[in-house]
């Protein structure tokens, strides 16, 4: 194998170096090889092969000292070249300085010569401009404006130029000779100004901002200056106020309150930041009728698109409703016999046809109540801001009106009268009493109507004799629903009682008070008792959930007294054994027990009475009269206490009469 340099190049790995000089020897492989192995040759072949390596590094050791030599040279004769490069540097950096030095004896020469022409041209300028200024002045002097310029309306900016130069002059003029002519000049000074003022508000309507930039540099020279910021900023209040309101204003009527509300509130803010800065003794007259040019024609039609809006949305937000339950109004108080018979049925216990069915559903919805209220709020609060303070409560009743018209007229008082029709008549079987929801749900509803006439609308009107008008119309409407609050209130407990009478009539049997064996009673309690008491103690439940605050117990104390009645009336219609009376005590107590629930001392202390009052059905006779004289009792009338010693059926065989003589 050849022994060369690239045999050496990296990676280099000596083992298999070795390895592949032991293969390709001849007897230097493996036991399998096809000869067989020779340790001498192979000895022999790496003897060879170190020479060979010898020779080699001797080879690339002259290579190595030959390239360092040229290296060596080859660095010498840059370092050389450095050196002259360096040298001519120097040279040129010489030459560079003096061409800089001679350059800035020229340019000192040219501004002195400039310098030297401006002092000879300068005079010579003004002279010709006051040459030319004393021409046009003598043409005003003439009173002959014959110059191109004063009448070449696309000069005038030259114009402008000359005539506010003759201004200034003319004011150093004595006023007894130059009277005249300085009258003259005035009034092409403000014939020009107005004229420039004019151009300008004409460019900006036409959105030409080159010739407005053009226009207020003339002006700026001029007196009349001010008015020039003055029509721009006016201008531009105008153009954004009248395209941001005129493209809604017919077809986008929510739209265009809310901008109207926005762009007036934005517009009043920054006058209240301006009033900060000295703008003069009368600042605020000034911002306010300035605010008020802009806004005048949309202010005065206003409050009869938000009355128009809010009538309109508040339709809307009604019938949306009525149509998601698949509801058709009916007309209430449309004098027909059958609304006549409605109202008599309502206030009355009269069977005059069927009750309408309703399927619970109490058409009152707080959903649609938020929406309304929330469309309100942002009425009053635009009513606020946008009416004169002189109409501003009676704008602010107007929009509570309607809110009366909407909220409480067409949605609460016509799910009353709704709820109303559906009460069924006191002798109906298993009657759903939804109305106490309708109760419930309307009375939700007028707290947060309340709430929004005391936070948003008092503010707007206490100051003001509206306030008094406001007062009446809320008490007339809260007096409107508390009639038929009422009027279903209590036909609602004469079906409770109703439903209770029926179940008794159901459930009690004759029999449960003379039993026939009088020995083998096992029950603590009638069925029928057990029934009415559950049904009760759901009732009074949903009373609770139903009212808030004294309500509440006013309600369960007129039911607790029907509960009580029906109960002492139910008793009385039979007559009672030793054993039965026994079970009429267990029944009283039970009631009793169902009367807590109530929490209202009188229907306890009434129930209390009727428990006493059964003891007289098994007391022996001969302590009939201890016990009519106990506390319970004592003040009872002679004739209830001898009704309920009637009722025994040992009174006429044990003679108990005498009792009470």
């Amino acid at each position: 194998m050849a022994t060369t340099a690239h045999l050496f190049e990296e990676p280099f790995d000596a083992d298999e170096y070795i390895e592949r000089l032991a293969w390709r020897t001849p007897g230097g492989g493996s036991k399998g090889g096809a000869e067989a192995f020779d340790p001498k040759r192979l000895l022999e072949e790496f003897q060879n092969h170190i020479e060979e390596l010898k020779q080699l590094d001797e080879k690339i050791q002259r290579k190595v000292e030959k390239l360092e030599h040229q290296c060596h040279r080859e660095a010498k004769e840059f370092a050389h070249k450095v050196q002259d490069l360096q040298r001519s540097n120097q040279v040129a950096f010489q030459h560079f300085q003096e061409l800089d030095e001679h350059i800035s004896y020229v340019a000192t020469k040219v501004c002195h010569l400039g310098d030297q022409l401006e002092g000879v041209n300068t005079p010579r300028q003004r002279a010709v401009e006051a040459q030319r200024l004393m021409t046009y002045f003598n043409e005003f002097l003439d009173g002959d404006l014959r110059s191109d310029v004063f009448n070449n309306p696309d000069k005038i900016k030259e114009a402008a130029d000359i005539i506010q130069k003759l201004h200034l002059i003319a004011q150093e003029l004595p006023f007894d000779r130059f009277a005249d002519v300085k009258a003259k000049i005035a009034s092409k000074y403000h014939d020009l100004e107005r004229q420039l003022i004019q151009e300008f508000t004409a460019a900006q309507r036409r959105g030409e901002i080159g010739r407005m930039r053009e226009v207020a540099a003339v002006l700026l020279h001029f007196k009349g200056y001010a008015h020039c910021v003055d029509v721009y900023i006016k201008q531009c209040q105008e153009a954004h106020v009248k395209e941001k309101l005129d493209e809604t204003r017919h077809s986008d009527v929510e739209q265009y309150l809310k901008n109207l509300y926005d762009l007036y509130t934005r517009t009043t803010g920054l006058a209240t930041k301006l009033t900060e800065f000295n703008l003069g003794s009368d600042k605020h007259t000034f911002l306010s009728k300035l605010i008020k040019s802009i806004f005048s024609s949309y202010l005065e039609s206003y409050i009869d698109m938000e009355r128009e809006y809010l009538r309109t949305r508040g339709a809307m937000i009604l019938q949306r409703y009525y149509d998601s339950k698949n509801h058709q109004k009916r007309p209430v108080g449309a004098g027909s016999i059958q609304d006549l018979k409605e109202r008599i049925r309502q206030r009355t216990n009269l069977p005059l046809g069927p009750s309408i069915d309703t399927h619970g559903e109490t058409f009152l919805s707080p959903e649609l109540v938020v929406n309304l209220l929330q469309e309100t709020r942002h009425a009053f609060e635009r009513c606020h801001r946008l009416s004169d303070p002189s109409d501003l409560p009676k704008n602010a009743f107007s929009i509570f009106l309607l809110l009366v018209d909407h909220l409480c007229v067409e949605h609460i008082d016509y799910a009353l009268e709704i709820g109303l029709s559906a009460i069924p008549s006191p002798d109906a079987k298993n009657a759903n009493l939804y109305f106490l929801d309708v109760v419930q749900q309307a009375n939700s509803i007028f707290h947060l109507f309340d709430k929004q006439f005391n936070d948003q609308l008092m503010p707007l009107i206490s100051s003001s004799p509206k306030l008094a008008e406001c007062l009446h119309k809320k008490k007339e409407v809260i007096e409107q629903m508390e009639v038929k609050l009422d009027t279903g209130i209590d036909r609602t407990l004469n079906c409770m009682v109703g439903q209770m009478k029926h179940i008794l009539a159901t459930e009690q049997k004759k029999t449960d008070f003379r039993p026939e064996d009088e020995n083998n009673v096992m029950i603590q309690y009638t069925t029928a008792c057990s029934k009415v008491c559950a049904y009760v103690s759901r009732q009074v439940e949903h009373v609770r959930k139903s009212m808030d605050g004294k309500n509440v117990d006013t309600v369960l104390t007129e039911l607790g007294i029907r509960f009580h009645r029906l109960i002492h009336e139910h008793l009385q219609q039979y007559s009672y054994s030793s054993m039965g009376g026994m079970l009429a005590i267990c029944d009283v107590a039970e009631y009793r027990r169902c009367a807590k629930d109530f929490r209202v001392p009188l229907v306890l202390q009434l129930f209390d009475t009727l428990h006493a009052l059964c003891n007289l059905l098994v007391v022996a006779p001969d302590n009939l009269k201890q016990v009519c004289s106990g506390e319970q009792l004592t003040n009872l009338d002679r004739n209830l206490l001898h009704a309920f010693v009637q009722l025994r059926v040992d009174y006429r065989s044990a003679r108990l009469g005498r009792h009470f003589s």
